[in-house]
């Protein structure tokens, strides 16, 4: 277990500094090209190789920290049963789109995110449908519960639309810096009302993302999946990481205009992460216990608890 936590940890850090990597090329050498110039051979020949792979890389190392995480935590089961249809479903949505225009609208990828897949899409794609969803749903599903009882159906309800609708938030920040600035990886054919984008292609994400959370959540519906707030580190990490890379790039190359996608995105994807994992039930070493006052009323705290064990005789 050891082993694992050490690999899900490197490859979380490696994931963070290859997009700190990308941000500063980006952001500072590119616009700057006398930077690259004042290198060594070698060193521009390194810059080249990270700016022509720096988008695989990125993706690559956070779908195997999420997937480590998700197989550490939920079993190889449960990882594989979101997995397959968040990869094989979001390809199929993708190649669907960059033939047809549905559901995204008409676009087309351009190089830097690795081989592309029937010459359409690039195999990194489907791995960030992964990634971002899996961490998307394992918060909703710790912040809004998932037991059974009287209000589970509530419970369902509040997970449906929150895991896509946190997914289509990132692209309101991810859209802008990844296809309207001067280093695009993919490109619309069409003028789109929403920022340059199609309201279509909002639609897209909200479609493809709860189409393979619902069939994940019915591969999961008679596992016994418990998350707490101890559990949430990784996802909140990935997604806030993840969620600044690509509002970093839309501030900061593009006019304030987008500004106001920014903002929304923060209002509905950042705000609810972070307070899904707030109201996430406390680890399993905590309970929440009233401390009665003389003058005030009880209030409550978590205290941690050691674990007793009894001893036979």
């Amino acid at each position: 277990m050891k082993q694992l936590v050490l690999a899900e940890r490197v490859c979380l850090i490696a994931h963070i500094a290859s997009m700190a990597f990308g941000l500063a090329g980006l952001l500072i050498v590119i616009p700057h090209p006398e930077l690259v110039m004042s290198l060594p051979p070698g060193g521009q020949t390194l810059f080249q190789w990270g700016m022509a792979g720096g988008g695989v890389v990125y993706i690559i190392f956070g779908a195997a920290a999420v997937a480590l995480y998700a197989y550490r935590t939920l079993g190889l089961g449960a990882t594989l049963t979101f997995l397959l249809p968040s990869v094989f479903l979001s390809l199929s949505s993708e190649l669907l789109g960059t033939s047809t225009g549905f559901p995204f609208g008409h676009y087309h990828y351009l190089s830097g995110l690795g081989y592309k897949i029937a010459g359409l899409v690039p195999f990194t794609i489907p791995l960030s449908w992964f990634y971002l969803g899996l961490v998307c749903y394992v918060i909703a599903r710790a912040g809004l519960g998932a037991g059974k009882g009287e209000f589970n159906w509530l419970r369902q309800i509040g997970r449906s639309p929150w895991g896509p609708s946190s997914l289509t938030a990132w692209d309101f920040v991810l859209d802008p810096a990844m296809s309207q600035t001067s280093v695009p990886f993919w490109e619309f054919e069409e003028v789109g009302a929403f920022f340059g984008m199609p309201y279509r292609n909002l639609a897209g994400w909200m479609g493809t993302g709860a189409l393979f959370m619902s069939v994940a959540a019915f591969f999961w519906r008679k596992t016994a999946l418990r998350f707490d707030r101890s559990q949430l580190g990784l996802p909140l990490i990935v997604y806030l990481v993840n969620f600044a890379f690509g509002a970093i790039i839309t501030v900061t190359s593009l006019d304030s205009r987008f500004w106001f996608p920014t903002a929304l995105a923060v209002l509905l994807g950042v705000v609810p992460a972070i307070a899904l994992c707030w109201i996430a039930k406390p680890a399993a070493g905590e309970i929440t216990v009233a401390i009665p006052s003389l003058d005030a009323p009880a209030i409550e705290a978590e205290i941690p608890v050691p674990s007793v064990s009894a001893a036979r005789k």
